[in-house]
């Protein structure tokens, strides 16, 4: 990321109230940017959370994996990087939506779905995501 956009950064343990915590942090993007739509901060955000989600849920071990989420606001995009120091993940993206008896597994599609851009790769002992949504032009209201 650049110097050329406001950042946010969280940091702390990948636990359940680590999800609020993200959650507040993207109310706070979304007051400070008034002129991010409506409908893209809010498509940005359930992503964001899908994968912080996925990290508390998945990581290991349990209970001790840190996470950095950095946001950046730009004028055309908004981004997450989060990194997280959990036990090697391997995502598929391409992986289709589950049928709706599923108990699981809807995280990573609705992300992907939701997103311009996602990737995950690793960085000496992390995992490294990167999630972009373009944003609308500004509609003047």
């Amino acid at each position: 990321m650049t110097g050329d956009e406001d950042d946010y950064v969280l940091e702390g343990f990948a636990v359940p109230a680590g999800l609020a915590e993200v959650h507040g942090l993207l109310e706070r993007v979304g007051a400070e940017h008034p002129e991010i739509h409506a409908t893209d901060l809010m498509l940005f955000e359930t992503a964001v959370g899908e994968i912080a989600a996925n990290v508390v849920e998945h990581g290991r071990p349990i209970g001790e994996v840190r996470w950095r989420l950095t946001l950046a606001v730009r004028e055309d995009e908004i981004e997450a990087e989060l990194l997280d120091s959990g036990h090697e993940f391997a995502a598929d993206f391409d992986t289709a939506m589950p049928d709706e008896m599923a108990e699981g597994g809807r995280g990573l599609p609705l992300a992907g779905a939701l997103l311009h851009r996602i990737e995950l790769t690793r960085l000496d002992d992390a995992n490294h995501w990167r999630m972009v949504r373009r944003l609308h032009e500004p509609s003047g209201e």
